[in-house]
């Protein structure tokens, strides 16, 4: 029986039968592991890409130990100089699994230096009293995980020499509920009835972290309740509490939804409207309302609401539930 625990994030897959969606990547990556055992080998360096929150670095970490191997981790935004990326190349020994996720914070001479040394499996390292003088310095045979939302920040030279090249998608509903009801068992929570997974995904915006948070939340009200199963009713006083509507939008994209409900409208005049960059409401506020239907762009990228949007702006105001 599994123990009862606090936190959706106290468990996670250790393999890849563990995981769940994501067939092609899971098919490539079994691919590459199973040839790589084969050979005796260090598995091939990947390129991970895909929204936000769809599971790019839990597969990072999977990978790790489907290899048996150590597991480095950490952000490009913490690796702020020359030095930086070679302490982390230099600690990586063969067949250890280096992980840099939103690598496309990297630097453009950064990427340069990394490409150049998965290249020639060396780094150059300034020696002599005006440090003029470059001494290659060996680095182990380790495979190279980068992680990325935008691949195209990426220079291409660094992304043709990643050897795979892994697309994550968005979950579909069925997914998402096969996941909450795996992760739920796992850390020993209670349900009272099936379906609530079913309104949790959707609500997830086709995106497990989100799934996995509301989770959350419903087990945070239902032990603030003094209750020990978890019902619809916690459901619906979570997305109460935060404000999320019956398909995981919030205050400000329905506010959005409710300045396009009076007219065609331009991306810099909404994001006025809503007292945020226009960068914000394309790159964050949008993706998901244009993606479900609910608001089109014309060619000229006016922004119009469908018959979709004015249906759900006309239902908000009814039990999310």
């Amino acid at each position: 029986m599994s123990e009862d625990r606090n936190d959706i994030g106290d468990v996670s897959p250790t393999s890849l039968s563990h995981l769940v969606g994501q067939r092609s990547v899971l098919e490539q990556v079994s691919t590459a592991i199973d040839a790589a055992f084969a050979d005796n080998k260090t598995m091939d360096s990947c390129l991970l890409v895909g929204p936000p929150g769809l599971g790019k670095s839990q597969f990072a970490s999977v990978i790790a130990k489907e290899m048996a191997t150590q597991f480095h981790e950490l952000l490009a935004g913490s690796i702020t100089s020359q030095v930086d990326l070679n302490c982390v190349l230099l600690a990586a020994e063969d067949k250890h699994v280096v992980h840099i996720d939103e690598c496309h914070e990297l630097k453009r001479e950064l990427q340069t230096s990394l490409y150049l040394a998965i290249d020639q499996k060396k780094i150059l390292l300034p020696t002599g009293l005006a440090g003029k003088t470059l001494q290659p310095i060996p680095i182990a045979d380790f495979t190279l995980l980068l992680s990325t939302t935008d691949e195209f920040c990426l220079l291409q030279p660094l992304r043709d020499r990643m050897k795979l090249l892994l697309r994550f998608d968005f979950y579909s509903p069925e997914e998402l509920i096969f996941l909450l009801m795996q992760r739920a068992h796992a850390v020993g929570w209670k349900v009272q009835e099936e379906e609530l997974f079913a309104y949790i995904a959707a609500r997830s915006r086709g995106t497990p972290r989100l799934g996995l948070r509301l989770l959350q939340a419903c087990r945070r009200v239902c032990r603030a309740n003094g209750d020990t199963i978890i019902t619809v009713d916690h459901l619906a006083r979570a997305c109460d509490l935060e404000q999320i509507d019956n398909l995981g939008l919030g205050i400000t994209e329905r506010k959005y939804l409710q300045f396009l409900a009076e007219g065609v409208s331009r991306l810099n005049v909404l994001g006025s409207m809503l007292g945020l960059p226009s960068r914000t409401v394309a790159e964050v506020t949008e993706p998901f309302l244009i993606r479900s239907g609910l608001v089109i762009k014309d060619d000229q990228g006016r922004r119009q609401l469908t018959g979709r949007g004015r249906e759900h702006l006309a239902a908000c105001c009814q039990n999310p539930v």
